[in-house]
């Protein structure tokens, strides 16, 4: 069942998948510490890896080697969607005498083992075409103009895409018609744009689906549901000119396929971490804002739907059937994690994986791997598989001497694992304790084994239900939300001062003064001397205050001295008016 592939400097092997995480004997290990690229096709039925002499395929179900390609310096591998290609990428270098090199992209027939095409690629960023799931279409940014190539004859560009300067773009899954997303970078004074299209109908603005222009863009992320209805834009820019975040500023914007866009209103402000459709194509969670950060669930309209309040965290994670959310700290955070049911928005487990430099969804939506990974880490490399009830099924650290590179699941096509119902009740794991306590902030030892301070540095946002409750099918917007909280404070208040003048006025507390002959704060019944005796009090404490600055050293000015020698005469003056009362 769904077996991790792990790949490091002991090489590259298999493990049998939950519940017995042996090694597999089907896939013998491969040894060295050349093995620079693996991937696995799709549906997981094949495996490509390359050890720093060839690039190797092998059937995972029926255990063969098929094909064996001579390209020692393979960097990169990609299976096309339906197994009919294999794309391989070397880093490109040009010849000595300065001419061009040979091309560095290779795409290799499956079924006969022939190159099919090869092309100069120097750069490894979007180093891969993209093909549509029914391998109908193929995709290659040259220029910065799209080429389509059709039924993989790349011999013969079928179509080409060409705008200003298309920096990037992405092909909608699922079935045709295929959709393009095409993102073109602003320039002199113009803003960024992103297009949709419907293949192969390019002609010009108004043949487009949608459009959506926006400022601030040095760079973008698109990310297309899975039924293909809409996109979401992650527009960052590199500087914040703000100077609020070294992080530069995020926007999120929402393209719809059928024309429809939205700038979607986050609620907190700081940097986006992380943006992720749900699978049922529906509903996206956001995570944002500085730390602590918050999460929330939005609907096709924009509209928040739940808030799951703040908390350390900075990805999110659908499971592949949908049904569970995962909220995850990683990176420069401890690495707690957050299991939520996503239809009853109810909080199953709070795991915490530190260290963890990569998280993967096993296919069946019941197990996850964390994993520390070299070169983010260097120590402590090695994965964990959980249950997503917080149990450790099982874990495993490689020798203090050794890294570990990669681990990855071999996937399966959608369907073969249905959805289970989300079990809140955590699996028998292999290990008793996951995880020790987290280490505790240092206290002086004078302050040690005494009650700790109750103040917090922030105070954390509960998780709120934003759907809307009775009738109304709208949530309510961030200002009715304000109002709302605003009557209700007022309400409060106004009760209180009612359950106050029940128990009668209460006393008036004396102010905390410094001043050793003054007495308790009382009236006089005459409001100008009580005027007086207040504005006597001030200055009293002023100079008591000059008195002080000049005790610890400060050089007092000319005006701050004569202050200081009124301070009998204000005495006396205090102690006539309050002997007259």
């Amino acid at each position: 069942l769904c077996p991790p592939a792990v790949r490091g400097s002991e090489g590259l092997y298999m493990v049998n998948g939950p519940p017995s995480f042996t090694e597999s004997s089907a896939f013998p290990r491969v040894s060295g510490k050349n093995c620079k690229a693996v991937a696995f096709s799709k549906d997981g039925s094949l495996f490509a890896w390359c050890n720093g002499e060839k690039v190797s395929v092998v059937s995972v179900t029926r255990a063969e080697l098929l094909h064996s390609f001579d390209l020692p310096k393979t960097v990169c591998l990609e299976f096309s969607p339906k197994n009919n290609v294999l794309a391989t990428w070397q880093a490109y270098a040009t010849a000595k005498d300065g001419t061009a090199g040979v091309p560095n992209l290779q795409l290799h027939d499956l079924r006969t083992g022939k190159c099919l095409k090869s092309f100069i690629q120097k750069k490894m960023q979007n180093w891969c075409p993209c093909w549509a799931d029914d391998e109908s279409i193929c995709a290659r940014n040259v220029n910065n103009e799209v080429h389509f190539f059709e039924n993989n004859n790349f011999n013969t560009i079928a179509n080409k895409l060409h705008l200003q300067k298309v920096s990037d773009f992405v092909l909608s899954p699922g079935a045709q018609p295929t959709k393009v997303a095409v993102y073109v970078p602003g320039s002199k004074g113009a803003p960024s744009f992103v297009r949709l299209y419907q293949y192969p109908n390019f002609g010009g603005p108004q043949s487009a689906l949608a459009n959506k222009s926006f400022f601030k863009a040095d760079k973008v992320t698109m990310l297309w549901n899975k039924k293909a209805t809409a996109v979401l834009v992650v527009a960052s820019t590199e500087v914040d000119k703000s100077g609020a975040s070294y992080y530069g500023e995020q926007t999120l914007h929402y393209v719809g396929a059928g024309g429809e866009s939205a700038v979607v209103q986050l609620p907190k402000n700081g940097p986006i971490y992380d943006v992720a459709w749900s699978p049922s194509s529906v509903e996206f969670c956001a995570v944002y804002g500085f730390m602590p950060a918050k999460a929330t669930v939005f609907n096709l309209k924009c509209d928040p739907v739940f808030d799951f309040g703040t908390g350390p965290r900075n990805a999110a994670y659908y499971s592949p059937q949908g049904h569970i959310l995962v909220l995850a700290g990683f990176g420069n955070l401890r690495g707690q994690m957050e299991v939520w049911d996503v239809k009853n928005y109810k909080l199953v487990s709070k795991p915490v994986a530190s260290d963890s430099t990569s998280f993967a969804w096993c296919p069946d939506g019941e197990h996850i791997v964390t994993a520390t990974c070299a070169p983010r880490l260097r120590v402590g490399n090695g994965y964990k598989v959980w249950h997503y009830t917080g149990s450790v099924l099982h874990a495993h650290e490689v020798p203090s001497d050794e890294e570990m590179w990669q681990v990855l699941w071999q996937p399966f096509p959608d369907g073969v694992f249905p959805e289970r119902p989300v079990r809140c009740q955590a699996l028998p794991g292999e290990l008793p304790g996951a995880e020790p306590r987290p280490a505790q902030a240092y206290r002086p030892p004078a302050l040690r084994n005494k009650p700790g301070p109750s103040s917090k540095l922030h105070e954390d946002e509960p998780p709120q239900n934003m759907k809307p409750q009775g009738g109304s099918d709208k949530p309510l917007s961030k200002t009715a939300l304000k109002n709302q909280r605003k009557h209700e404070a007022k309400k409060a208040a106004k009760q209180e001062a009612k359950a106050d003048a029940h128990q009668g006025p209460a006393q008036v507390k004396p102010p905390q003064n410094a001043l050793h002959n003054t007495v308790p704060a009382m009236t006089t019944g005459d409001p100008e001397v009580d005027k007086k005796i207040k504005n006597l009090k001030k200055k009293l404490k002023a100079i008591e205050q000059l008195k002080e600055q000049a005790a610890a050293g400060k050089q007092l000015e000319k005006n701050q001295v004569e202050k200081i020698q009124k301070e009998a005469a204000l005495l006396k003056e205090l102690e006539n008016l309050e002997l007259g009362v």
